[in-house]
């Protein structure tokens, strides 16, 4: 058989974009668990690193995913004399299995090679059995199996291709001595073993045992959890390796776990010591002891993705890079906080060295400390289980002061979790602490201690287990996410609301390309059903499966504020009153609300000032320009007029569409009755069109805007005039719709009136200069105004100091789903601006 090094192989290779120009001559590899899985995997692998360019190549292994907890299990099983054979015999038929399918009509070799090495591990479960107990020693060999089986299925299998690979037992090789800090290497003998063992195995490529070495007694042994990435780490030092990849089921090193954040990125670099700290606090990057050889040496290494091998994955070396002051955040759960305070501590010198002293006496880890320049108390987490011997370790060394009442007492407080925020940019870079407490104060976060080394790499802060998911998302939405990112509640999916969805989702692209404006459609709640979504409904939000829950509001905010982006705004299209009831409670809590519904604005006076204390006091933003005019800018020019000290005298308007409509079109040739059937049947009116002739909603857009003046007014104030008879209030829509018929006398006797006056009829709205406010139907010269507008238009006339001879009018469509939406987002587009949005 000819034996190639390095042929050419139908698969991605695996090379770094930024590498592939200068091609690496020596790189080494580590796989772990889940690459190396079955015999899939195995293959994949193995084509993967056939086809990498480099010609010195380590590839180290790991046991196939599962195994070492098996064989743990297995030796526990043993020492209690429990039954172990079935589960022992399943692992064996695993690898035996994998050897089949990988090997095919060769796999005779590897399986007896397999099925001696597992005789020889069931007498030594026997022996366990026997001796009813392990040592720790034994156990660790034992655990290390998983790796010498899996580097030599690799190995047999890249030998069956053609591929020329030397297999390397790590134990052969690796000397290692277990210290108080971890796992010591015997770098001396170590490297004489190798070269001995080079002798005999001149490839340039070999596969290598994870995990396993031998101590300097020569007894088998363990690098610990994460070992055969250490042993990845090891090998690419001994083999001077230009680069180490770790290859894993990732695509790199994320900003936070995302399982907990589910907007994490991928970060494309960083350094040794931003991966240190990351590690330290528990997050799944590298462990520091991997990390020790490459960086005595200068080694970068990448963490990729075996299955994604295109992919650069994230580059971990001395320099890391220049992109944003941070690079992770990672969350440590488990910890207890202890507290030491009292006035006797204040400048007495060598009291935190006694506190930490007995803590190390009592083997207490500490996790943070935090002390306050005015020496009153030192604080500082451990983990949990170690809580009440830390408090023991602790009041012990300070019984004297304790009892003189010098020192008031250790407290503990448990459930405590600390986030860790880790970027080597922070050093020098004004702003990042701020923009860390600001997002944890705007999800009301109680930060217990904090601490911050000098290098500035670190800010960690002391939280309950409780609130510690909501802090992390809080800080990573302040790093990662725009500013102006906004999650987004819709109420109320029906015509309006879904029109305004559909615009939304259209202008979206462009909003975040040229404004930097992040509209995230998160929930959306009608009285049937809940939508929700993580990230973002989309503009296929109709095609969704929802929730079935009767106007569940509780769960839609619960959602809407759970990850806490940067800004939340509830946009209300119910026209409920009960909605409109949670304005203030929304609104002092800093949620933005927007709305056309009319409930809020002109609802109870008490009601209605509640929410503008709120809004003032919490600071979310109230708008609800739609709810007069639809889309015309009738609230914003009141507003501005207002706001640039202008005073309001008067009002006049025209405030409905459908009434327009039919007085528009009422000529006396056709009944009125009749131009209500038609309206109702193009769906100009309510489906009860009483909803529309009763002119409240006429009222409330006055109120509306008697209110937005400054007029202290009430929908009771205003003398309203009803175009539905008596006789037809109480009755049933169906049988109010059979009797319509009888406004047509009443309505046609007016419009006869006023014709023989030259005048036309018009619902009209109207405040005074005295403050008498009224809605109703009036008869207006035909060269008024009102009197020629188009058919569903609206008008407004605002009669004030600076328009007094000559007042100010606006005029247009004021009724229909798209321009009510419009408006709807002309406000949401406002509040955006007002936080920062270049809209």
């Amino acid at each position: 058989m000819t034996m190639l090094a390095h042929p050419p192989h139908p698969v991605a290779t695996g090379q770094s974009p930024s590498r592939r120009v200068n091609t690496l001559t020596n790189v080494a590899h580590k796989f772990g668990g889940t690459s190396m899985a079955d015999a899939a995997r195995i293959r994949h692998v193995a084509d993967l690193v056939r086809a990498r360019p480099e010609m010195t190549q380590v590839v180290v292994v790991s046991a196939m995913s599962g195994v070492t907890d098996a064989l743990l299990a297995l030796v526990n099983a043993a020492a209690a004399n429990q039954p172990w054979h079935e589960q022992f015999e399943v692992l064996r038929q695993r690898h035996l299995d994998t050897a089949a399918a990988l090997l095919a009509g060769n796999a005779t070799p590897a399986r007896e090679w397999l099925n001696a090495r597992f005789d020889e591990l069931a007498r030594i479960l026997d022996a366990i059995a026997v001796l009813r107990g392990a040592g720790h020693g034994v156990a660790e060999a034992i655990s290390g199996n998983g790796e010498v089986w899996s580097s030599r299925l690799l190995h047999a299998l890249l030998q069956s291709l053609g591929s020329d690979y030397a297999w390397c037992d790590a134990r052969e090789v690796l000397v290692v001595r277990h210290e108080e800090l971890g796992v010591a290497v015997n770098w001396e003998a170590t490297e004489s073993n190798l070269a001995q063992w080079r002798q005999s195995h001149p490839q340039s490529r070999l596969v290598v045992t994870g995990y396993v070495a031998r101590d300097e007694d020569g007894r088998d042994t363990v690098l610990g959890r994460n070992g055969s990435d250490y042993s990845g780490a090891i090998f690419a030092a001994l083999y001077k390796s230009e680069e180490l990849h770790i290859w894993t089921d990732v695509d790199g090193v994320l900003s936070a776990d995302p399982r907990i954040e589910p907007e994490a990125v991928t970060l494309s670099a960083m350094s040794y010591n931003e991966a240190c700290e990351l590690a330290y606090f528990g997050a799944k990057v590298i462990h520091p002891q991997t990390m020790a050889p490459a960086i005595a040496r200068g080694l970068p290494i990448l963490i990729r993705n075996t299955f994604k091998p295109e992919l650069p994955g994230t580059r971990i070396d001395a320099a890391g890079d220049e992109n944003g002051p941070v690079k992770g955040l990672t969350l440590a759960h488990g910890l207890a906080l202890l507290n030491v305070e009292g006035t006797g501590m204040i400048g007495v010198p060598g009291t935190a060295e006694r506190v930490f002293a007995a803590l190390r006496a009592a083997r207490v880890s500490v996790v943070m400390i935090s002390q306050g320049s005015s020496e009153h108390s030192i604080c500082c987490v451990v983990k949990l289980a170690e809580a009440d011997t830390a408090r023991a370790a602790i009041e012990g060394a300070f019984a004297r002061e304790l009892h003189a009442g010098q020192i008031n007492g250790v407290q503990v407080s448990r459930d405590i979790s600390v986030l860790a925020v880790v970027g080597d940019r922070m050093a020098g870079v004004p702003g990042v602490a701020a923009r860390l407490f600001d997002a944890l104060a705007r999800s009301h976060i109680n930060i217990r201690a904090i601490a911050q080394g000098a290098s500035e790499r670190n800010i960690s802060v002391a939280i309950s287990n409780q609130q510690a998911t909501l802090a992390l998302r809080a800080a990573h939405a302040a790093f990662w996410l725009s500013p102006q990112t906004i999650s987004v509640g819709l109420i109320g999916p029906g015509k309006v609301g879904a029109a305004l969805l559909d615009q939304i989702s259209a202008a979206a692209p462009r909003l975040r390309r040229e404004a930097g404006l992040d509209l995230r459609l998160r929930a959306i709640l009608s009285t049937k059903y809940l939508l929700a979504d993580e990230l973002d409904l989309g503009a296929n939000w109709r095609d969704r499966d929802g929730d079935f829950v009767s106007n569940d509001i509780d769960g839609f905010m619960r959602h809407l504020i759970a990850a806490h982006l940067p800004h939340t705004v509830i946009l209300d299209c119910s026209g409920s009153n009960e909605v409109a009831a949670k304005y203030a409670q929304w609104l002092a809590a800093g949620i933005h609300v927007i709305t056309p519904n009319k409930q809020a604005g002109a609802g109870p006076i008490e009601r209605y000032r509640a929410i503008r204390a709120a809004a003032a006091q919490g600071g979310g933003r109230f708008r609800y320009e739609a709810t007069v005019g639809a889309g015309l800018p009738v609230m914003q020019t009141l507003r501005d007029l207002i706001d640039t000290g202008d005073e309001l005298t008067a009002v006049a308007g025209i405030f409905s569409g459908t009434l327009a409509w039919l007085f528009n079109r009422y000529d006396g040739t056709t009944p009125f009755s009749e131009l209500v059937r038609e309206a109702h049947q193009l769906g100009y009116t309510e489906p009860d069109p009483r909803d529309d002739l009763s002119g409240v909603d006429v009222a409330r857009k006055l109120v509306i805007l008697a209110r937005e003046a400054g007029r202290e007014l009430s929908l009771e104030d205003v003398a309203v005039e009803n175009l539905v008879p008596a006789s037809l209030l109480a009755t049933g829509r169906d049988e109010f719709m059979s009797r319509l018929s009888e406004l047509d006398a009443s309505t046609a006797k007016r419009y006869t009136d006023a014709k023989a006056r030259d005048c036309v009829l018009r619902y009209v709205a109207q405040l005074d200069r005295d403050g008498k406010a009224s809605v109703g139907l009036v008869e207006l010269p035909r060269s008024h105004a009102f009197a020629n507008l188009q058919l569903t238009d609206n008008v407004v006339q605002f009669s004030t100091k600076r328009y007094n001879s000559n007042p100010m009018v606006i005029q247009g469509p004021g009724a229909g789903p798209d321009v009510t939406a419009a408006g709807v987002f002309a406000d949401l587009l406002r509040v955006a601006a007002s936080l920062g949005a270049r809209v």
